[in-house]
């Protein structure tokens, strides 16, 4: 019987216990590629053995976990194409130029330094 692993297709039908499981699957998957044990992975992220366990079997976990088990893989750059940064809109483009001042108003009259400049007599 061969070891290979169906590859799952994750989209915005899967239901969330089926995303989850997947996902944990595949971060399972990685950390035995690179030869970590749990307690490594666990110990090095901080978290407990028991919340990596809960993580790679699917179940429900905090952000803080997810995010500590991440960067200990090297993995938080993902994050960058999960939710890339927001350009601005056109519009709000053209509002903020519009809004940035093209001159200073200055002080009429007066030098900021309080010493008399050339012109001033």
């Amino acid at each position: 019987m061969s070891a290979e692993r169906c590859i799952m297709r994750v989209d915005n039908q899967t239901p969330d216990m089926v995303v989850l499981g997947e996902f944990g699957s595949r971060l399972a998957g990685l950390r035995l590629n690179r030869n970590i044990t749990q307690s490594q992975l666990a110990h090095e992220a901080g978290v407990s053995r028991s919340a990596l366990e809960h993580l790679e079997a699917g179940h429900a976990t905090s952000v803080l976990t997810l995010l500590r088990v991440l960067r200990v893989l090297e993995l938080v750059g993902v994050l960058d194409k999960l939710i890339p940064v927001q350009e601005p809109s056109p519009m709000a483009l053209l509002k903020l130029h519009r809004d940035q001042r093209l001159r200073a108003t200055g002080r009429r009259g007066k030098i900021h330094d309080d010493k008399p400049n050339e012109y001033q007599t």
